[in-house]
């Protein structure tokens, strides 16, 4: 696979060749959002109302761009987000996209929904790795992944609170995604030509061999739970306020809480003891029509009145975009799409692309804002629209 600078420029190029890789169902499941995805537009969007304001006639020999996050230093100023069915994407999923993290000198987060062992996954990457936990499974197997994932060298524990339900993901269903995981052989029959013409992904799959179960959800007298739609298990599964306690008994290190939007949520994590709070919309599959998280993120940040680091993602395709974040008070974000793409277009090299066309983007873009050092940035060095600020401070 030639990922060189003159073919795969942007994390939009990614993308193309992951739409010609990989079949149509596991292209759309990581592409598509929930509802009419209008989320998962202004996810993107709304970063373009985000105005630079450069400083000129300045120079610097290099740019700093490290970030502390959890009193871990970072070498870039994001981190891989978690996403789930990765070695759909890739037989190597989870492992290669934390290898190439390590190597790049960031953080990987493993979510619950993975096909390799959480061992195998922290053994690949000497850099801060998180675990992201479902309650799928029950509280006895959420318990044993936990045990697990602090036995392995996991640093922090990410739980997510924005899946009371799965969203409605309207892709899935029309390229039959539960069928195709789960169903009898007849009902998979009017999908089976999307996956006949990716015959190089399907030889890989088959390969791997076929459908991985979730080795991270072990249950007690079962086994691990076989990779299925997970929309049932999730709708069993919510996480509450009242289970941030049992799993602060189970994890004594740093937690976590990930799909926050507004202050009153954010206050609440830190009242629960959040070390960190990811301003997040699920990548826009969750529910439809909620803030861009660009634009949620300055009221969560004056809420916390930093009793806690902040983090963000979604929508994050350039380093342009990471930079107008860390301006508007994040600490670090998170990339999903963006090395999931890159993933699923070419493997660890793949994943090791989208790193390396963020970081160069970074720099670039800090070079001509006219700052040295990612820990300088702040909100002078942007516009953005006024009623942000008033929502950060209502």
């Amino acid at each position: 696979m030639n990922l060189s600078s003159s073919r795969v420029v942007n994390i939009a190029d990614l993308r193309s060749i992951a739409e010609r890789r990989v079949p149509k169902v596991v292209f759309d499941y990581l592409d598509g959002g929930a509802d009419g995805e209008v989320t998962l537009r202004e996810n993107c969007r709304a970063f373009e109302s985000v105005l630079f304001r450069p400083r000129q006639a300045v120079a610097f020999p290099e740019v700093n761009l490290r970030a502390r996050v959890l009193g871990h230093e970072l070498s870039v100023p994001f981190m891989l987000a978690p996403v789930g069915y990765s070695r759909m994407m890739h037989p190597g999923g989870e492992v290669v996209a934390a290898r190439a993290a390590g190597i790049a000198g960031t953080g990987y987060i493993l979510s619950t929904i993975s096909g390799h062992m959480l061992e195998n996954v922290k053994a690949a990457t000497p850099a801060p790795t998180w675990y992201q936990l479902y309650l799928v499974g029950g509280r006895e197997a959420a318990e044993g992944a936990i045990e697990r994932a602090r036995n392995a060298g996991f640093s922090a524990l990410v739980i997510t609170v924005d899946t009371a339900v799965a969203g409605m993901r309207e892709r899935d269903p029309r390229n039959g995604m539960k069928e195709l995981l789960s169903g009898s052989l007849l009902s998979k029959i009017p999908f089976v030509p999307q996956i006949l013409s990716r015959p190089g992904w399907l030889l890989s799959f088959l390969l791997d061999g076929g459908m991985p179960d979730l080795e991270n959800v072990v249950i007690p007298g079962q086994g691990p739970m076989p990779l299925i739609d997970v929309t049932v298990s999730l709708g069993r599964s919510a996480v509450t306020w009242a289970d941030l306690r049992w799993i602060r008994e189970s994890w004594k290190g740093p937690i976590v809480v990930k799909g926050i939007l507004i202050a009153d949520d954010a206050r609440r994590a830190v009242d629960e003891g959040a070390a960190a709070i990811v301003v997040s919309n699920h990548g826009a599959r969750q529910l439809d029509y909620v803030s861009p998280t660009i634009r949620a993120l300055p009221e969560i940040v004056a809420a916390v009145h930093g009793q806690t680091e902040v983090l963000m993602d979604g929508g994050v395709r350039r380093g342009s975009d990471i930079v107008k974040a860390l301006c508007l008070g994040a600490r670090a974000v998170l990339i999903g799409r963006a090395y999931a793409y890159g993933l699923a277009a070419a493997g660890q090299a793949g994943v090791a692309r989208a790193i390396e066309i963020l970081r160069a983007d970074v720099d670039r873009t800090m070079r001509l804002l006219g700052c040295g050092a990612v820990s300088e940035l702040n909100r002078s060095y942007i516009e953005y629209p006024c009623e942000w600020e008033r929502a950060a401070k209502a």
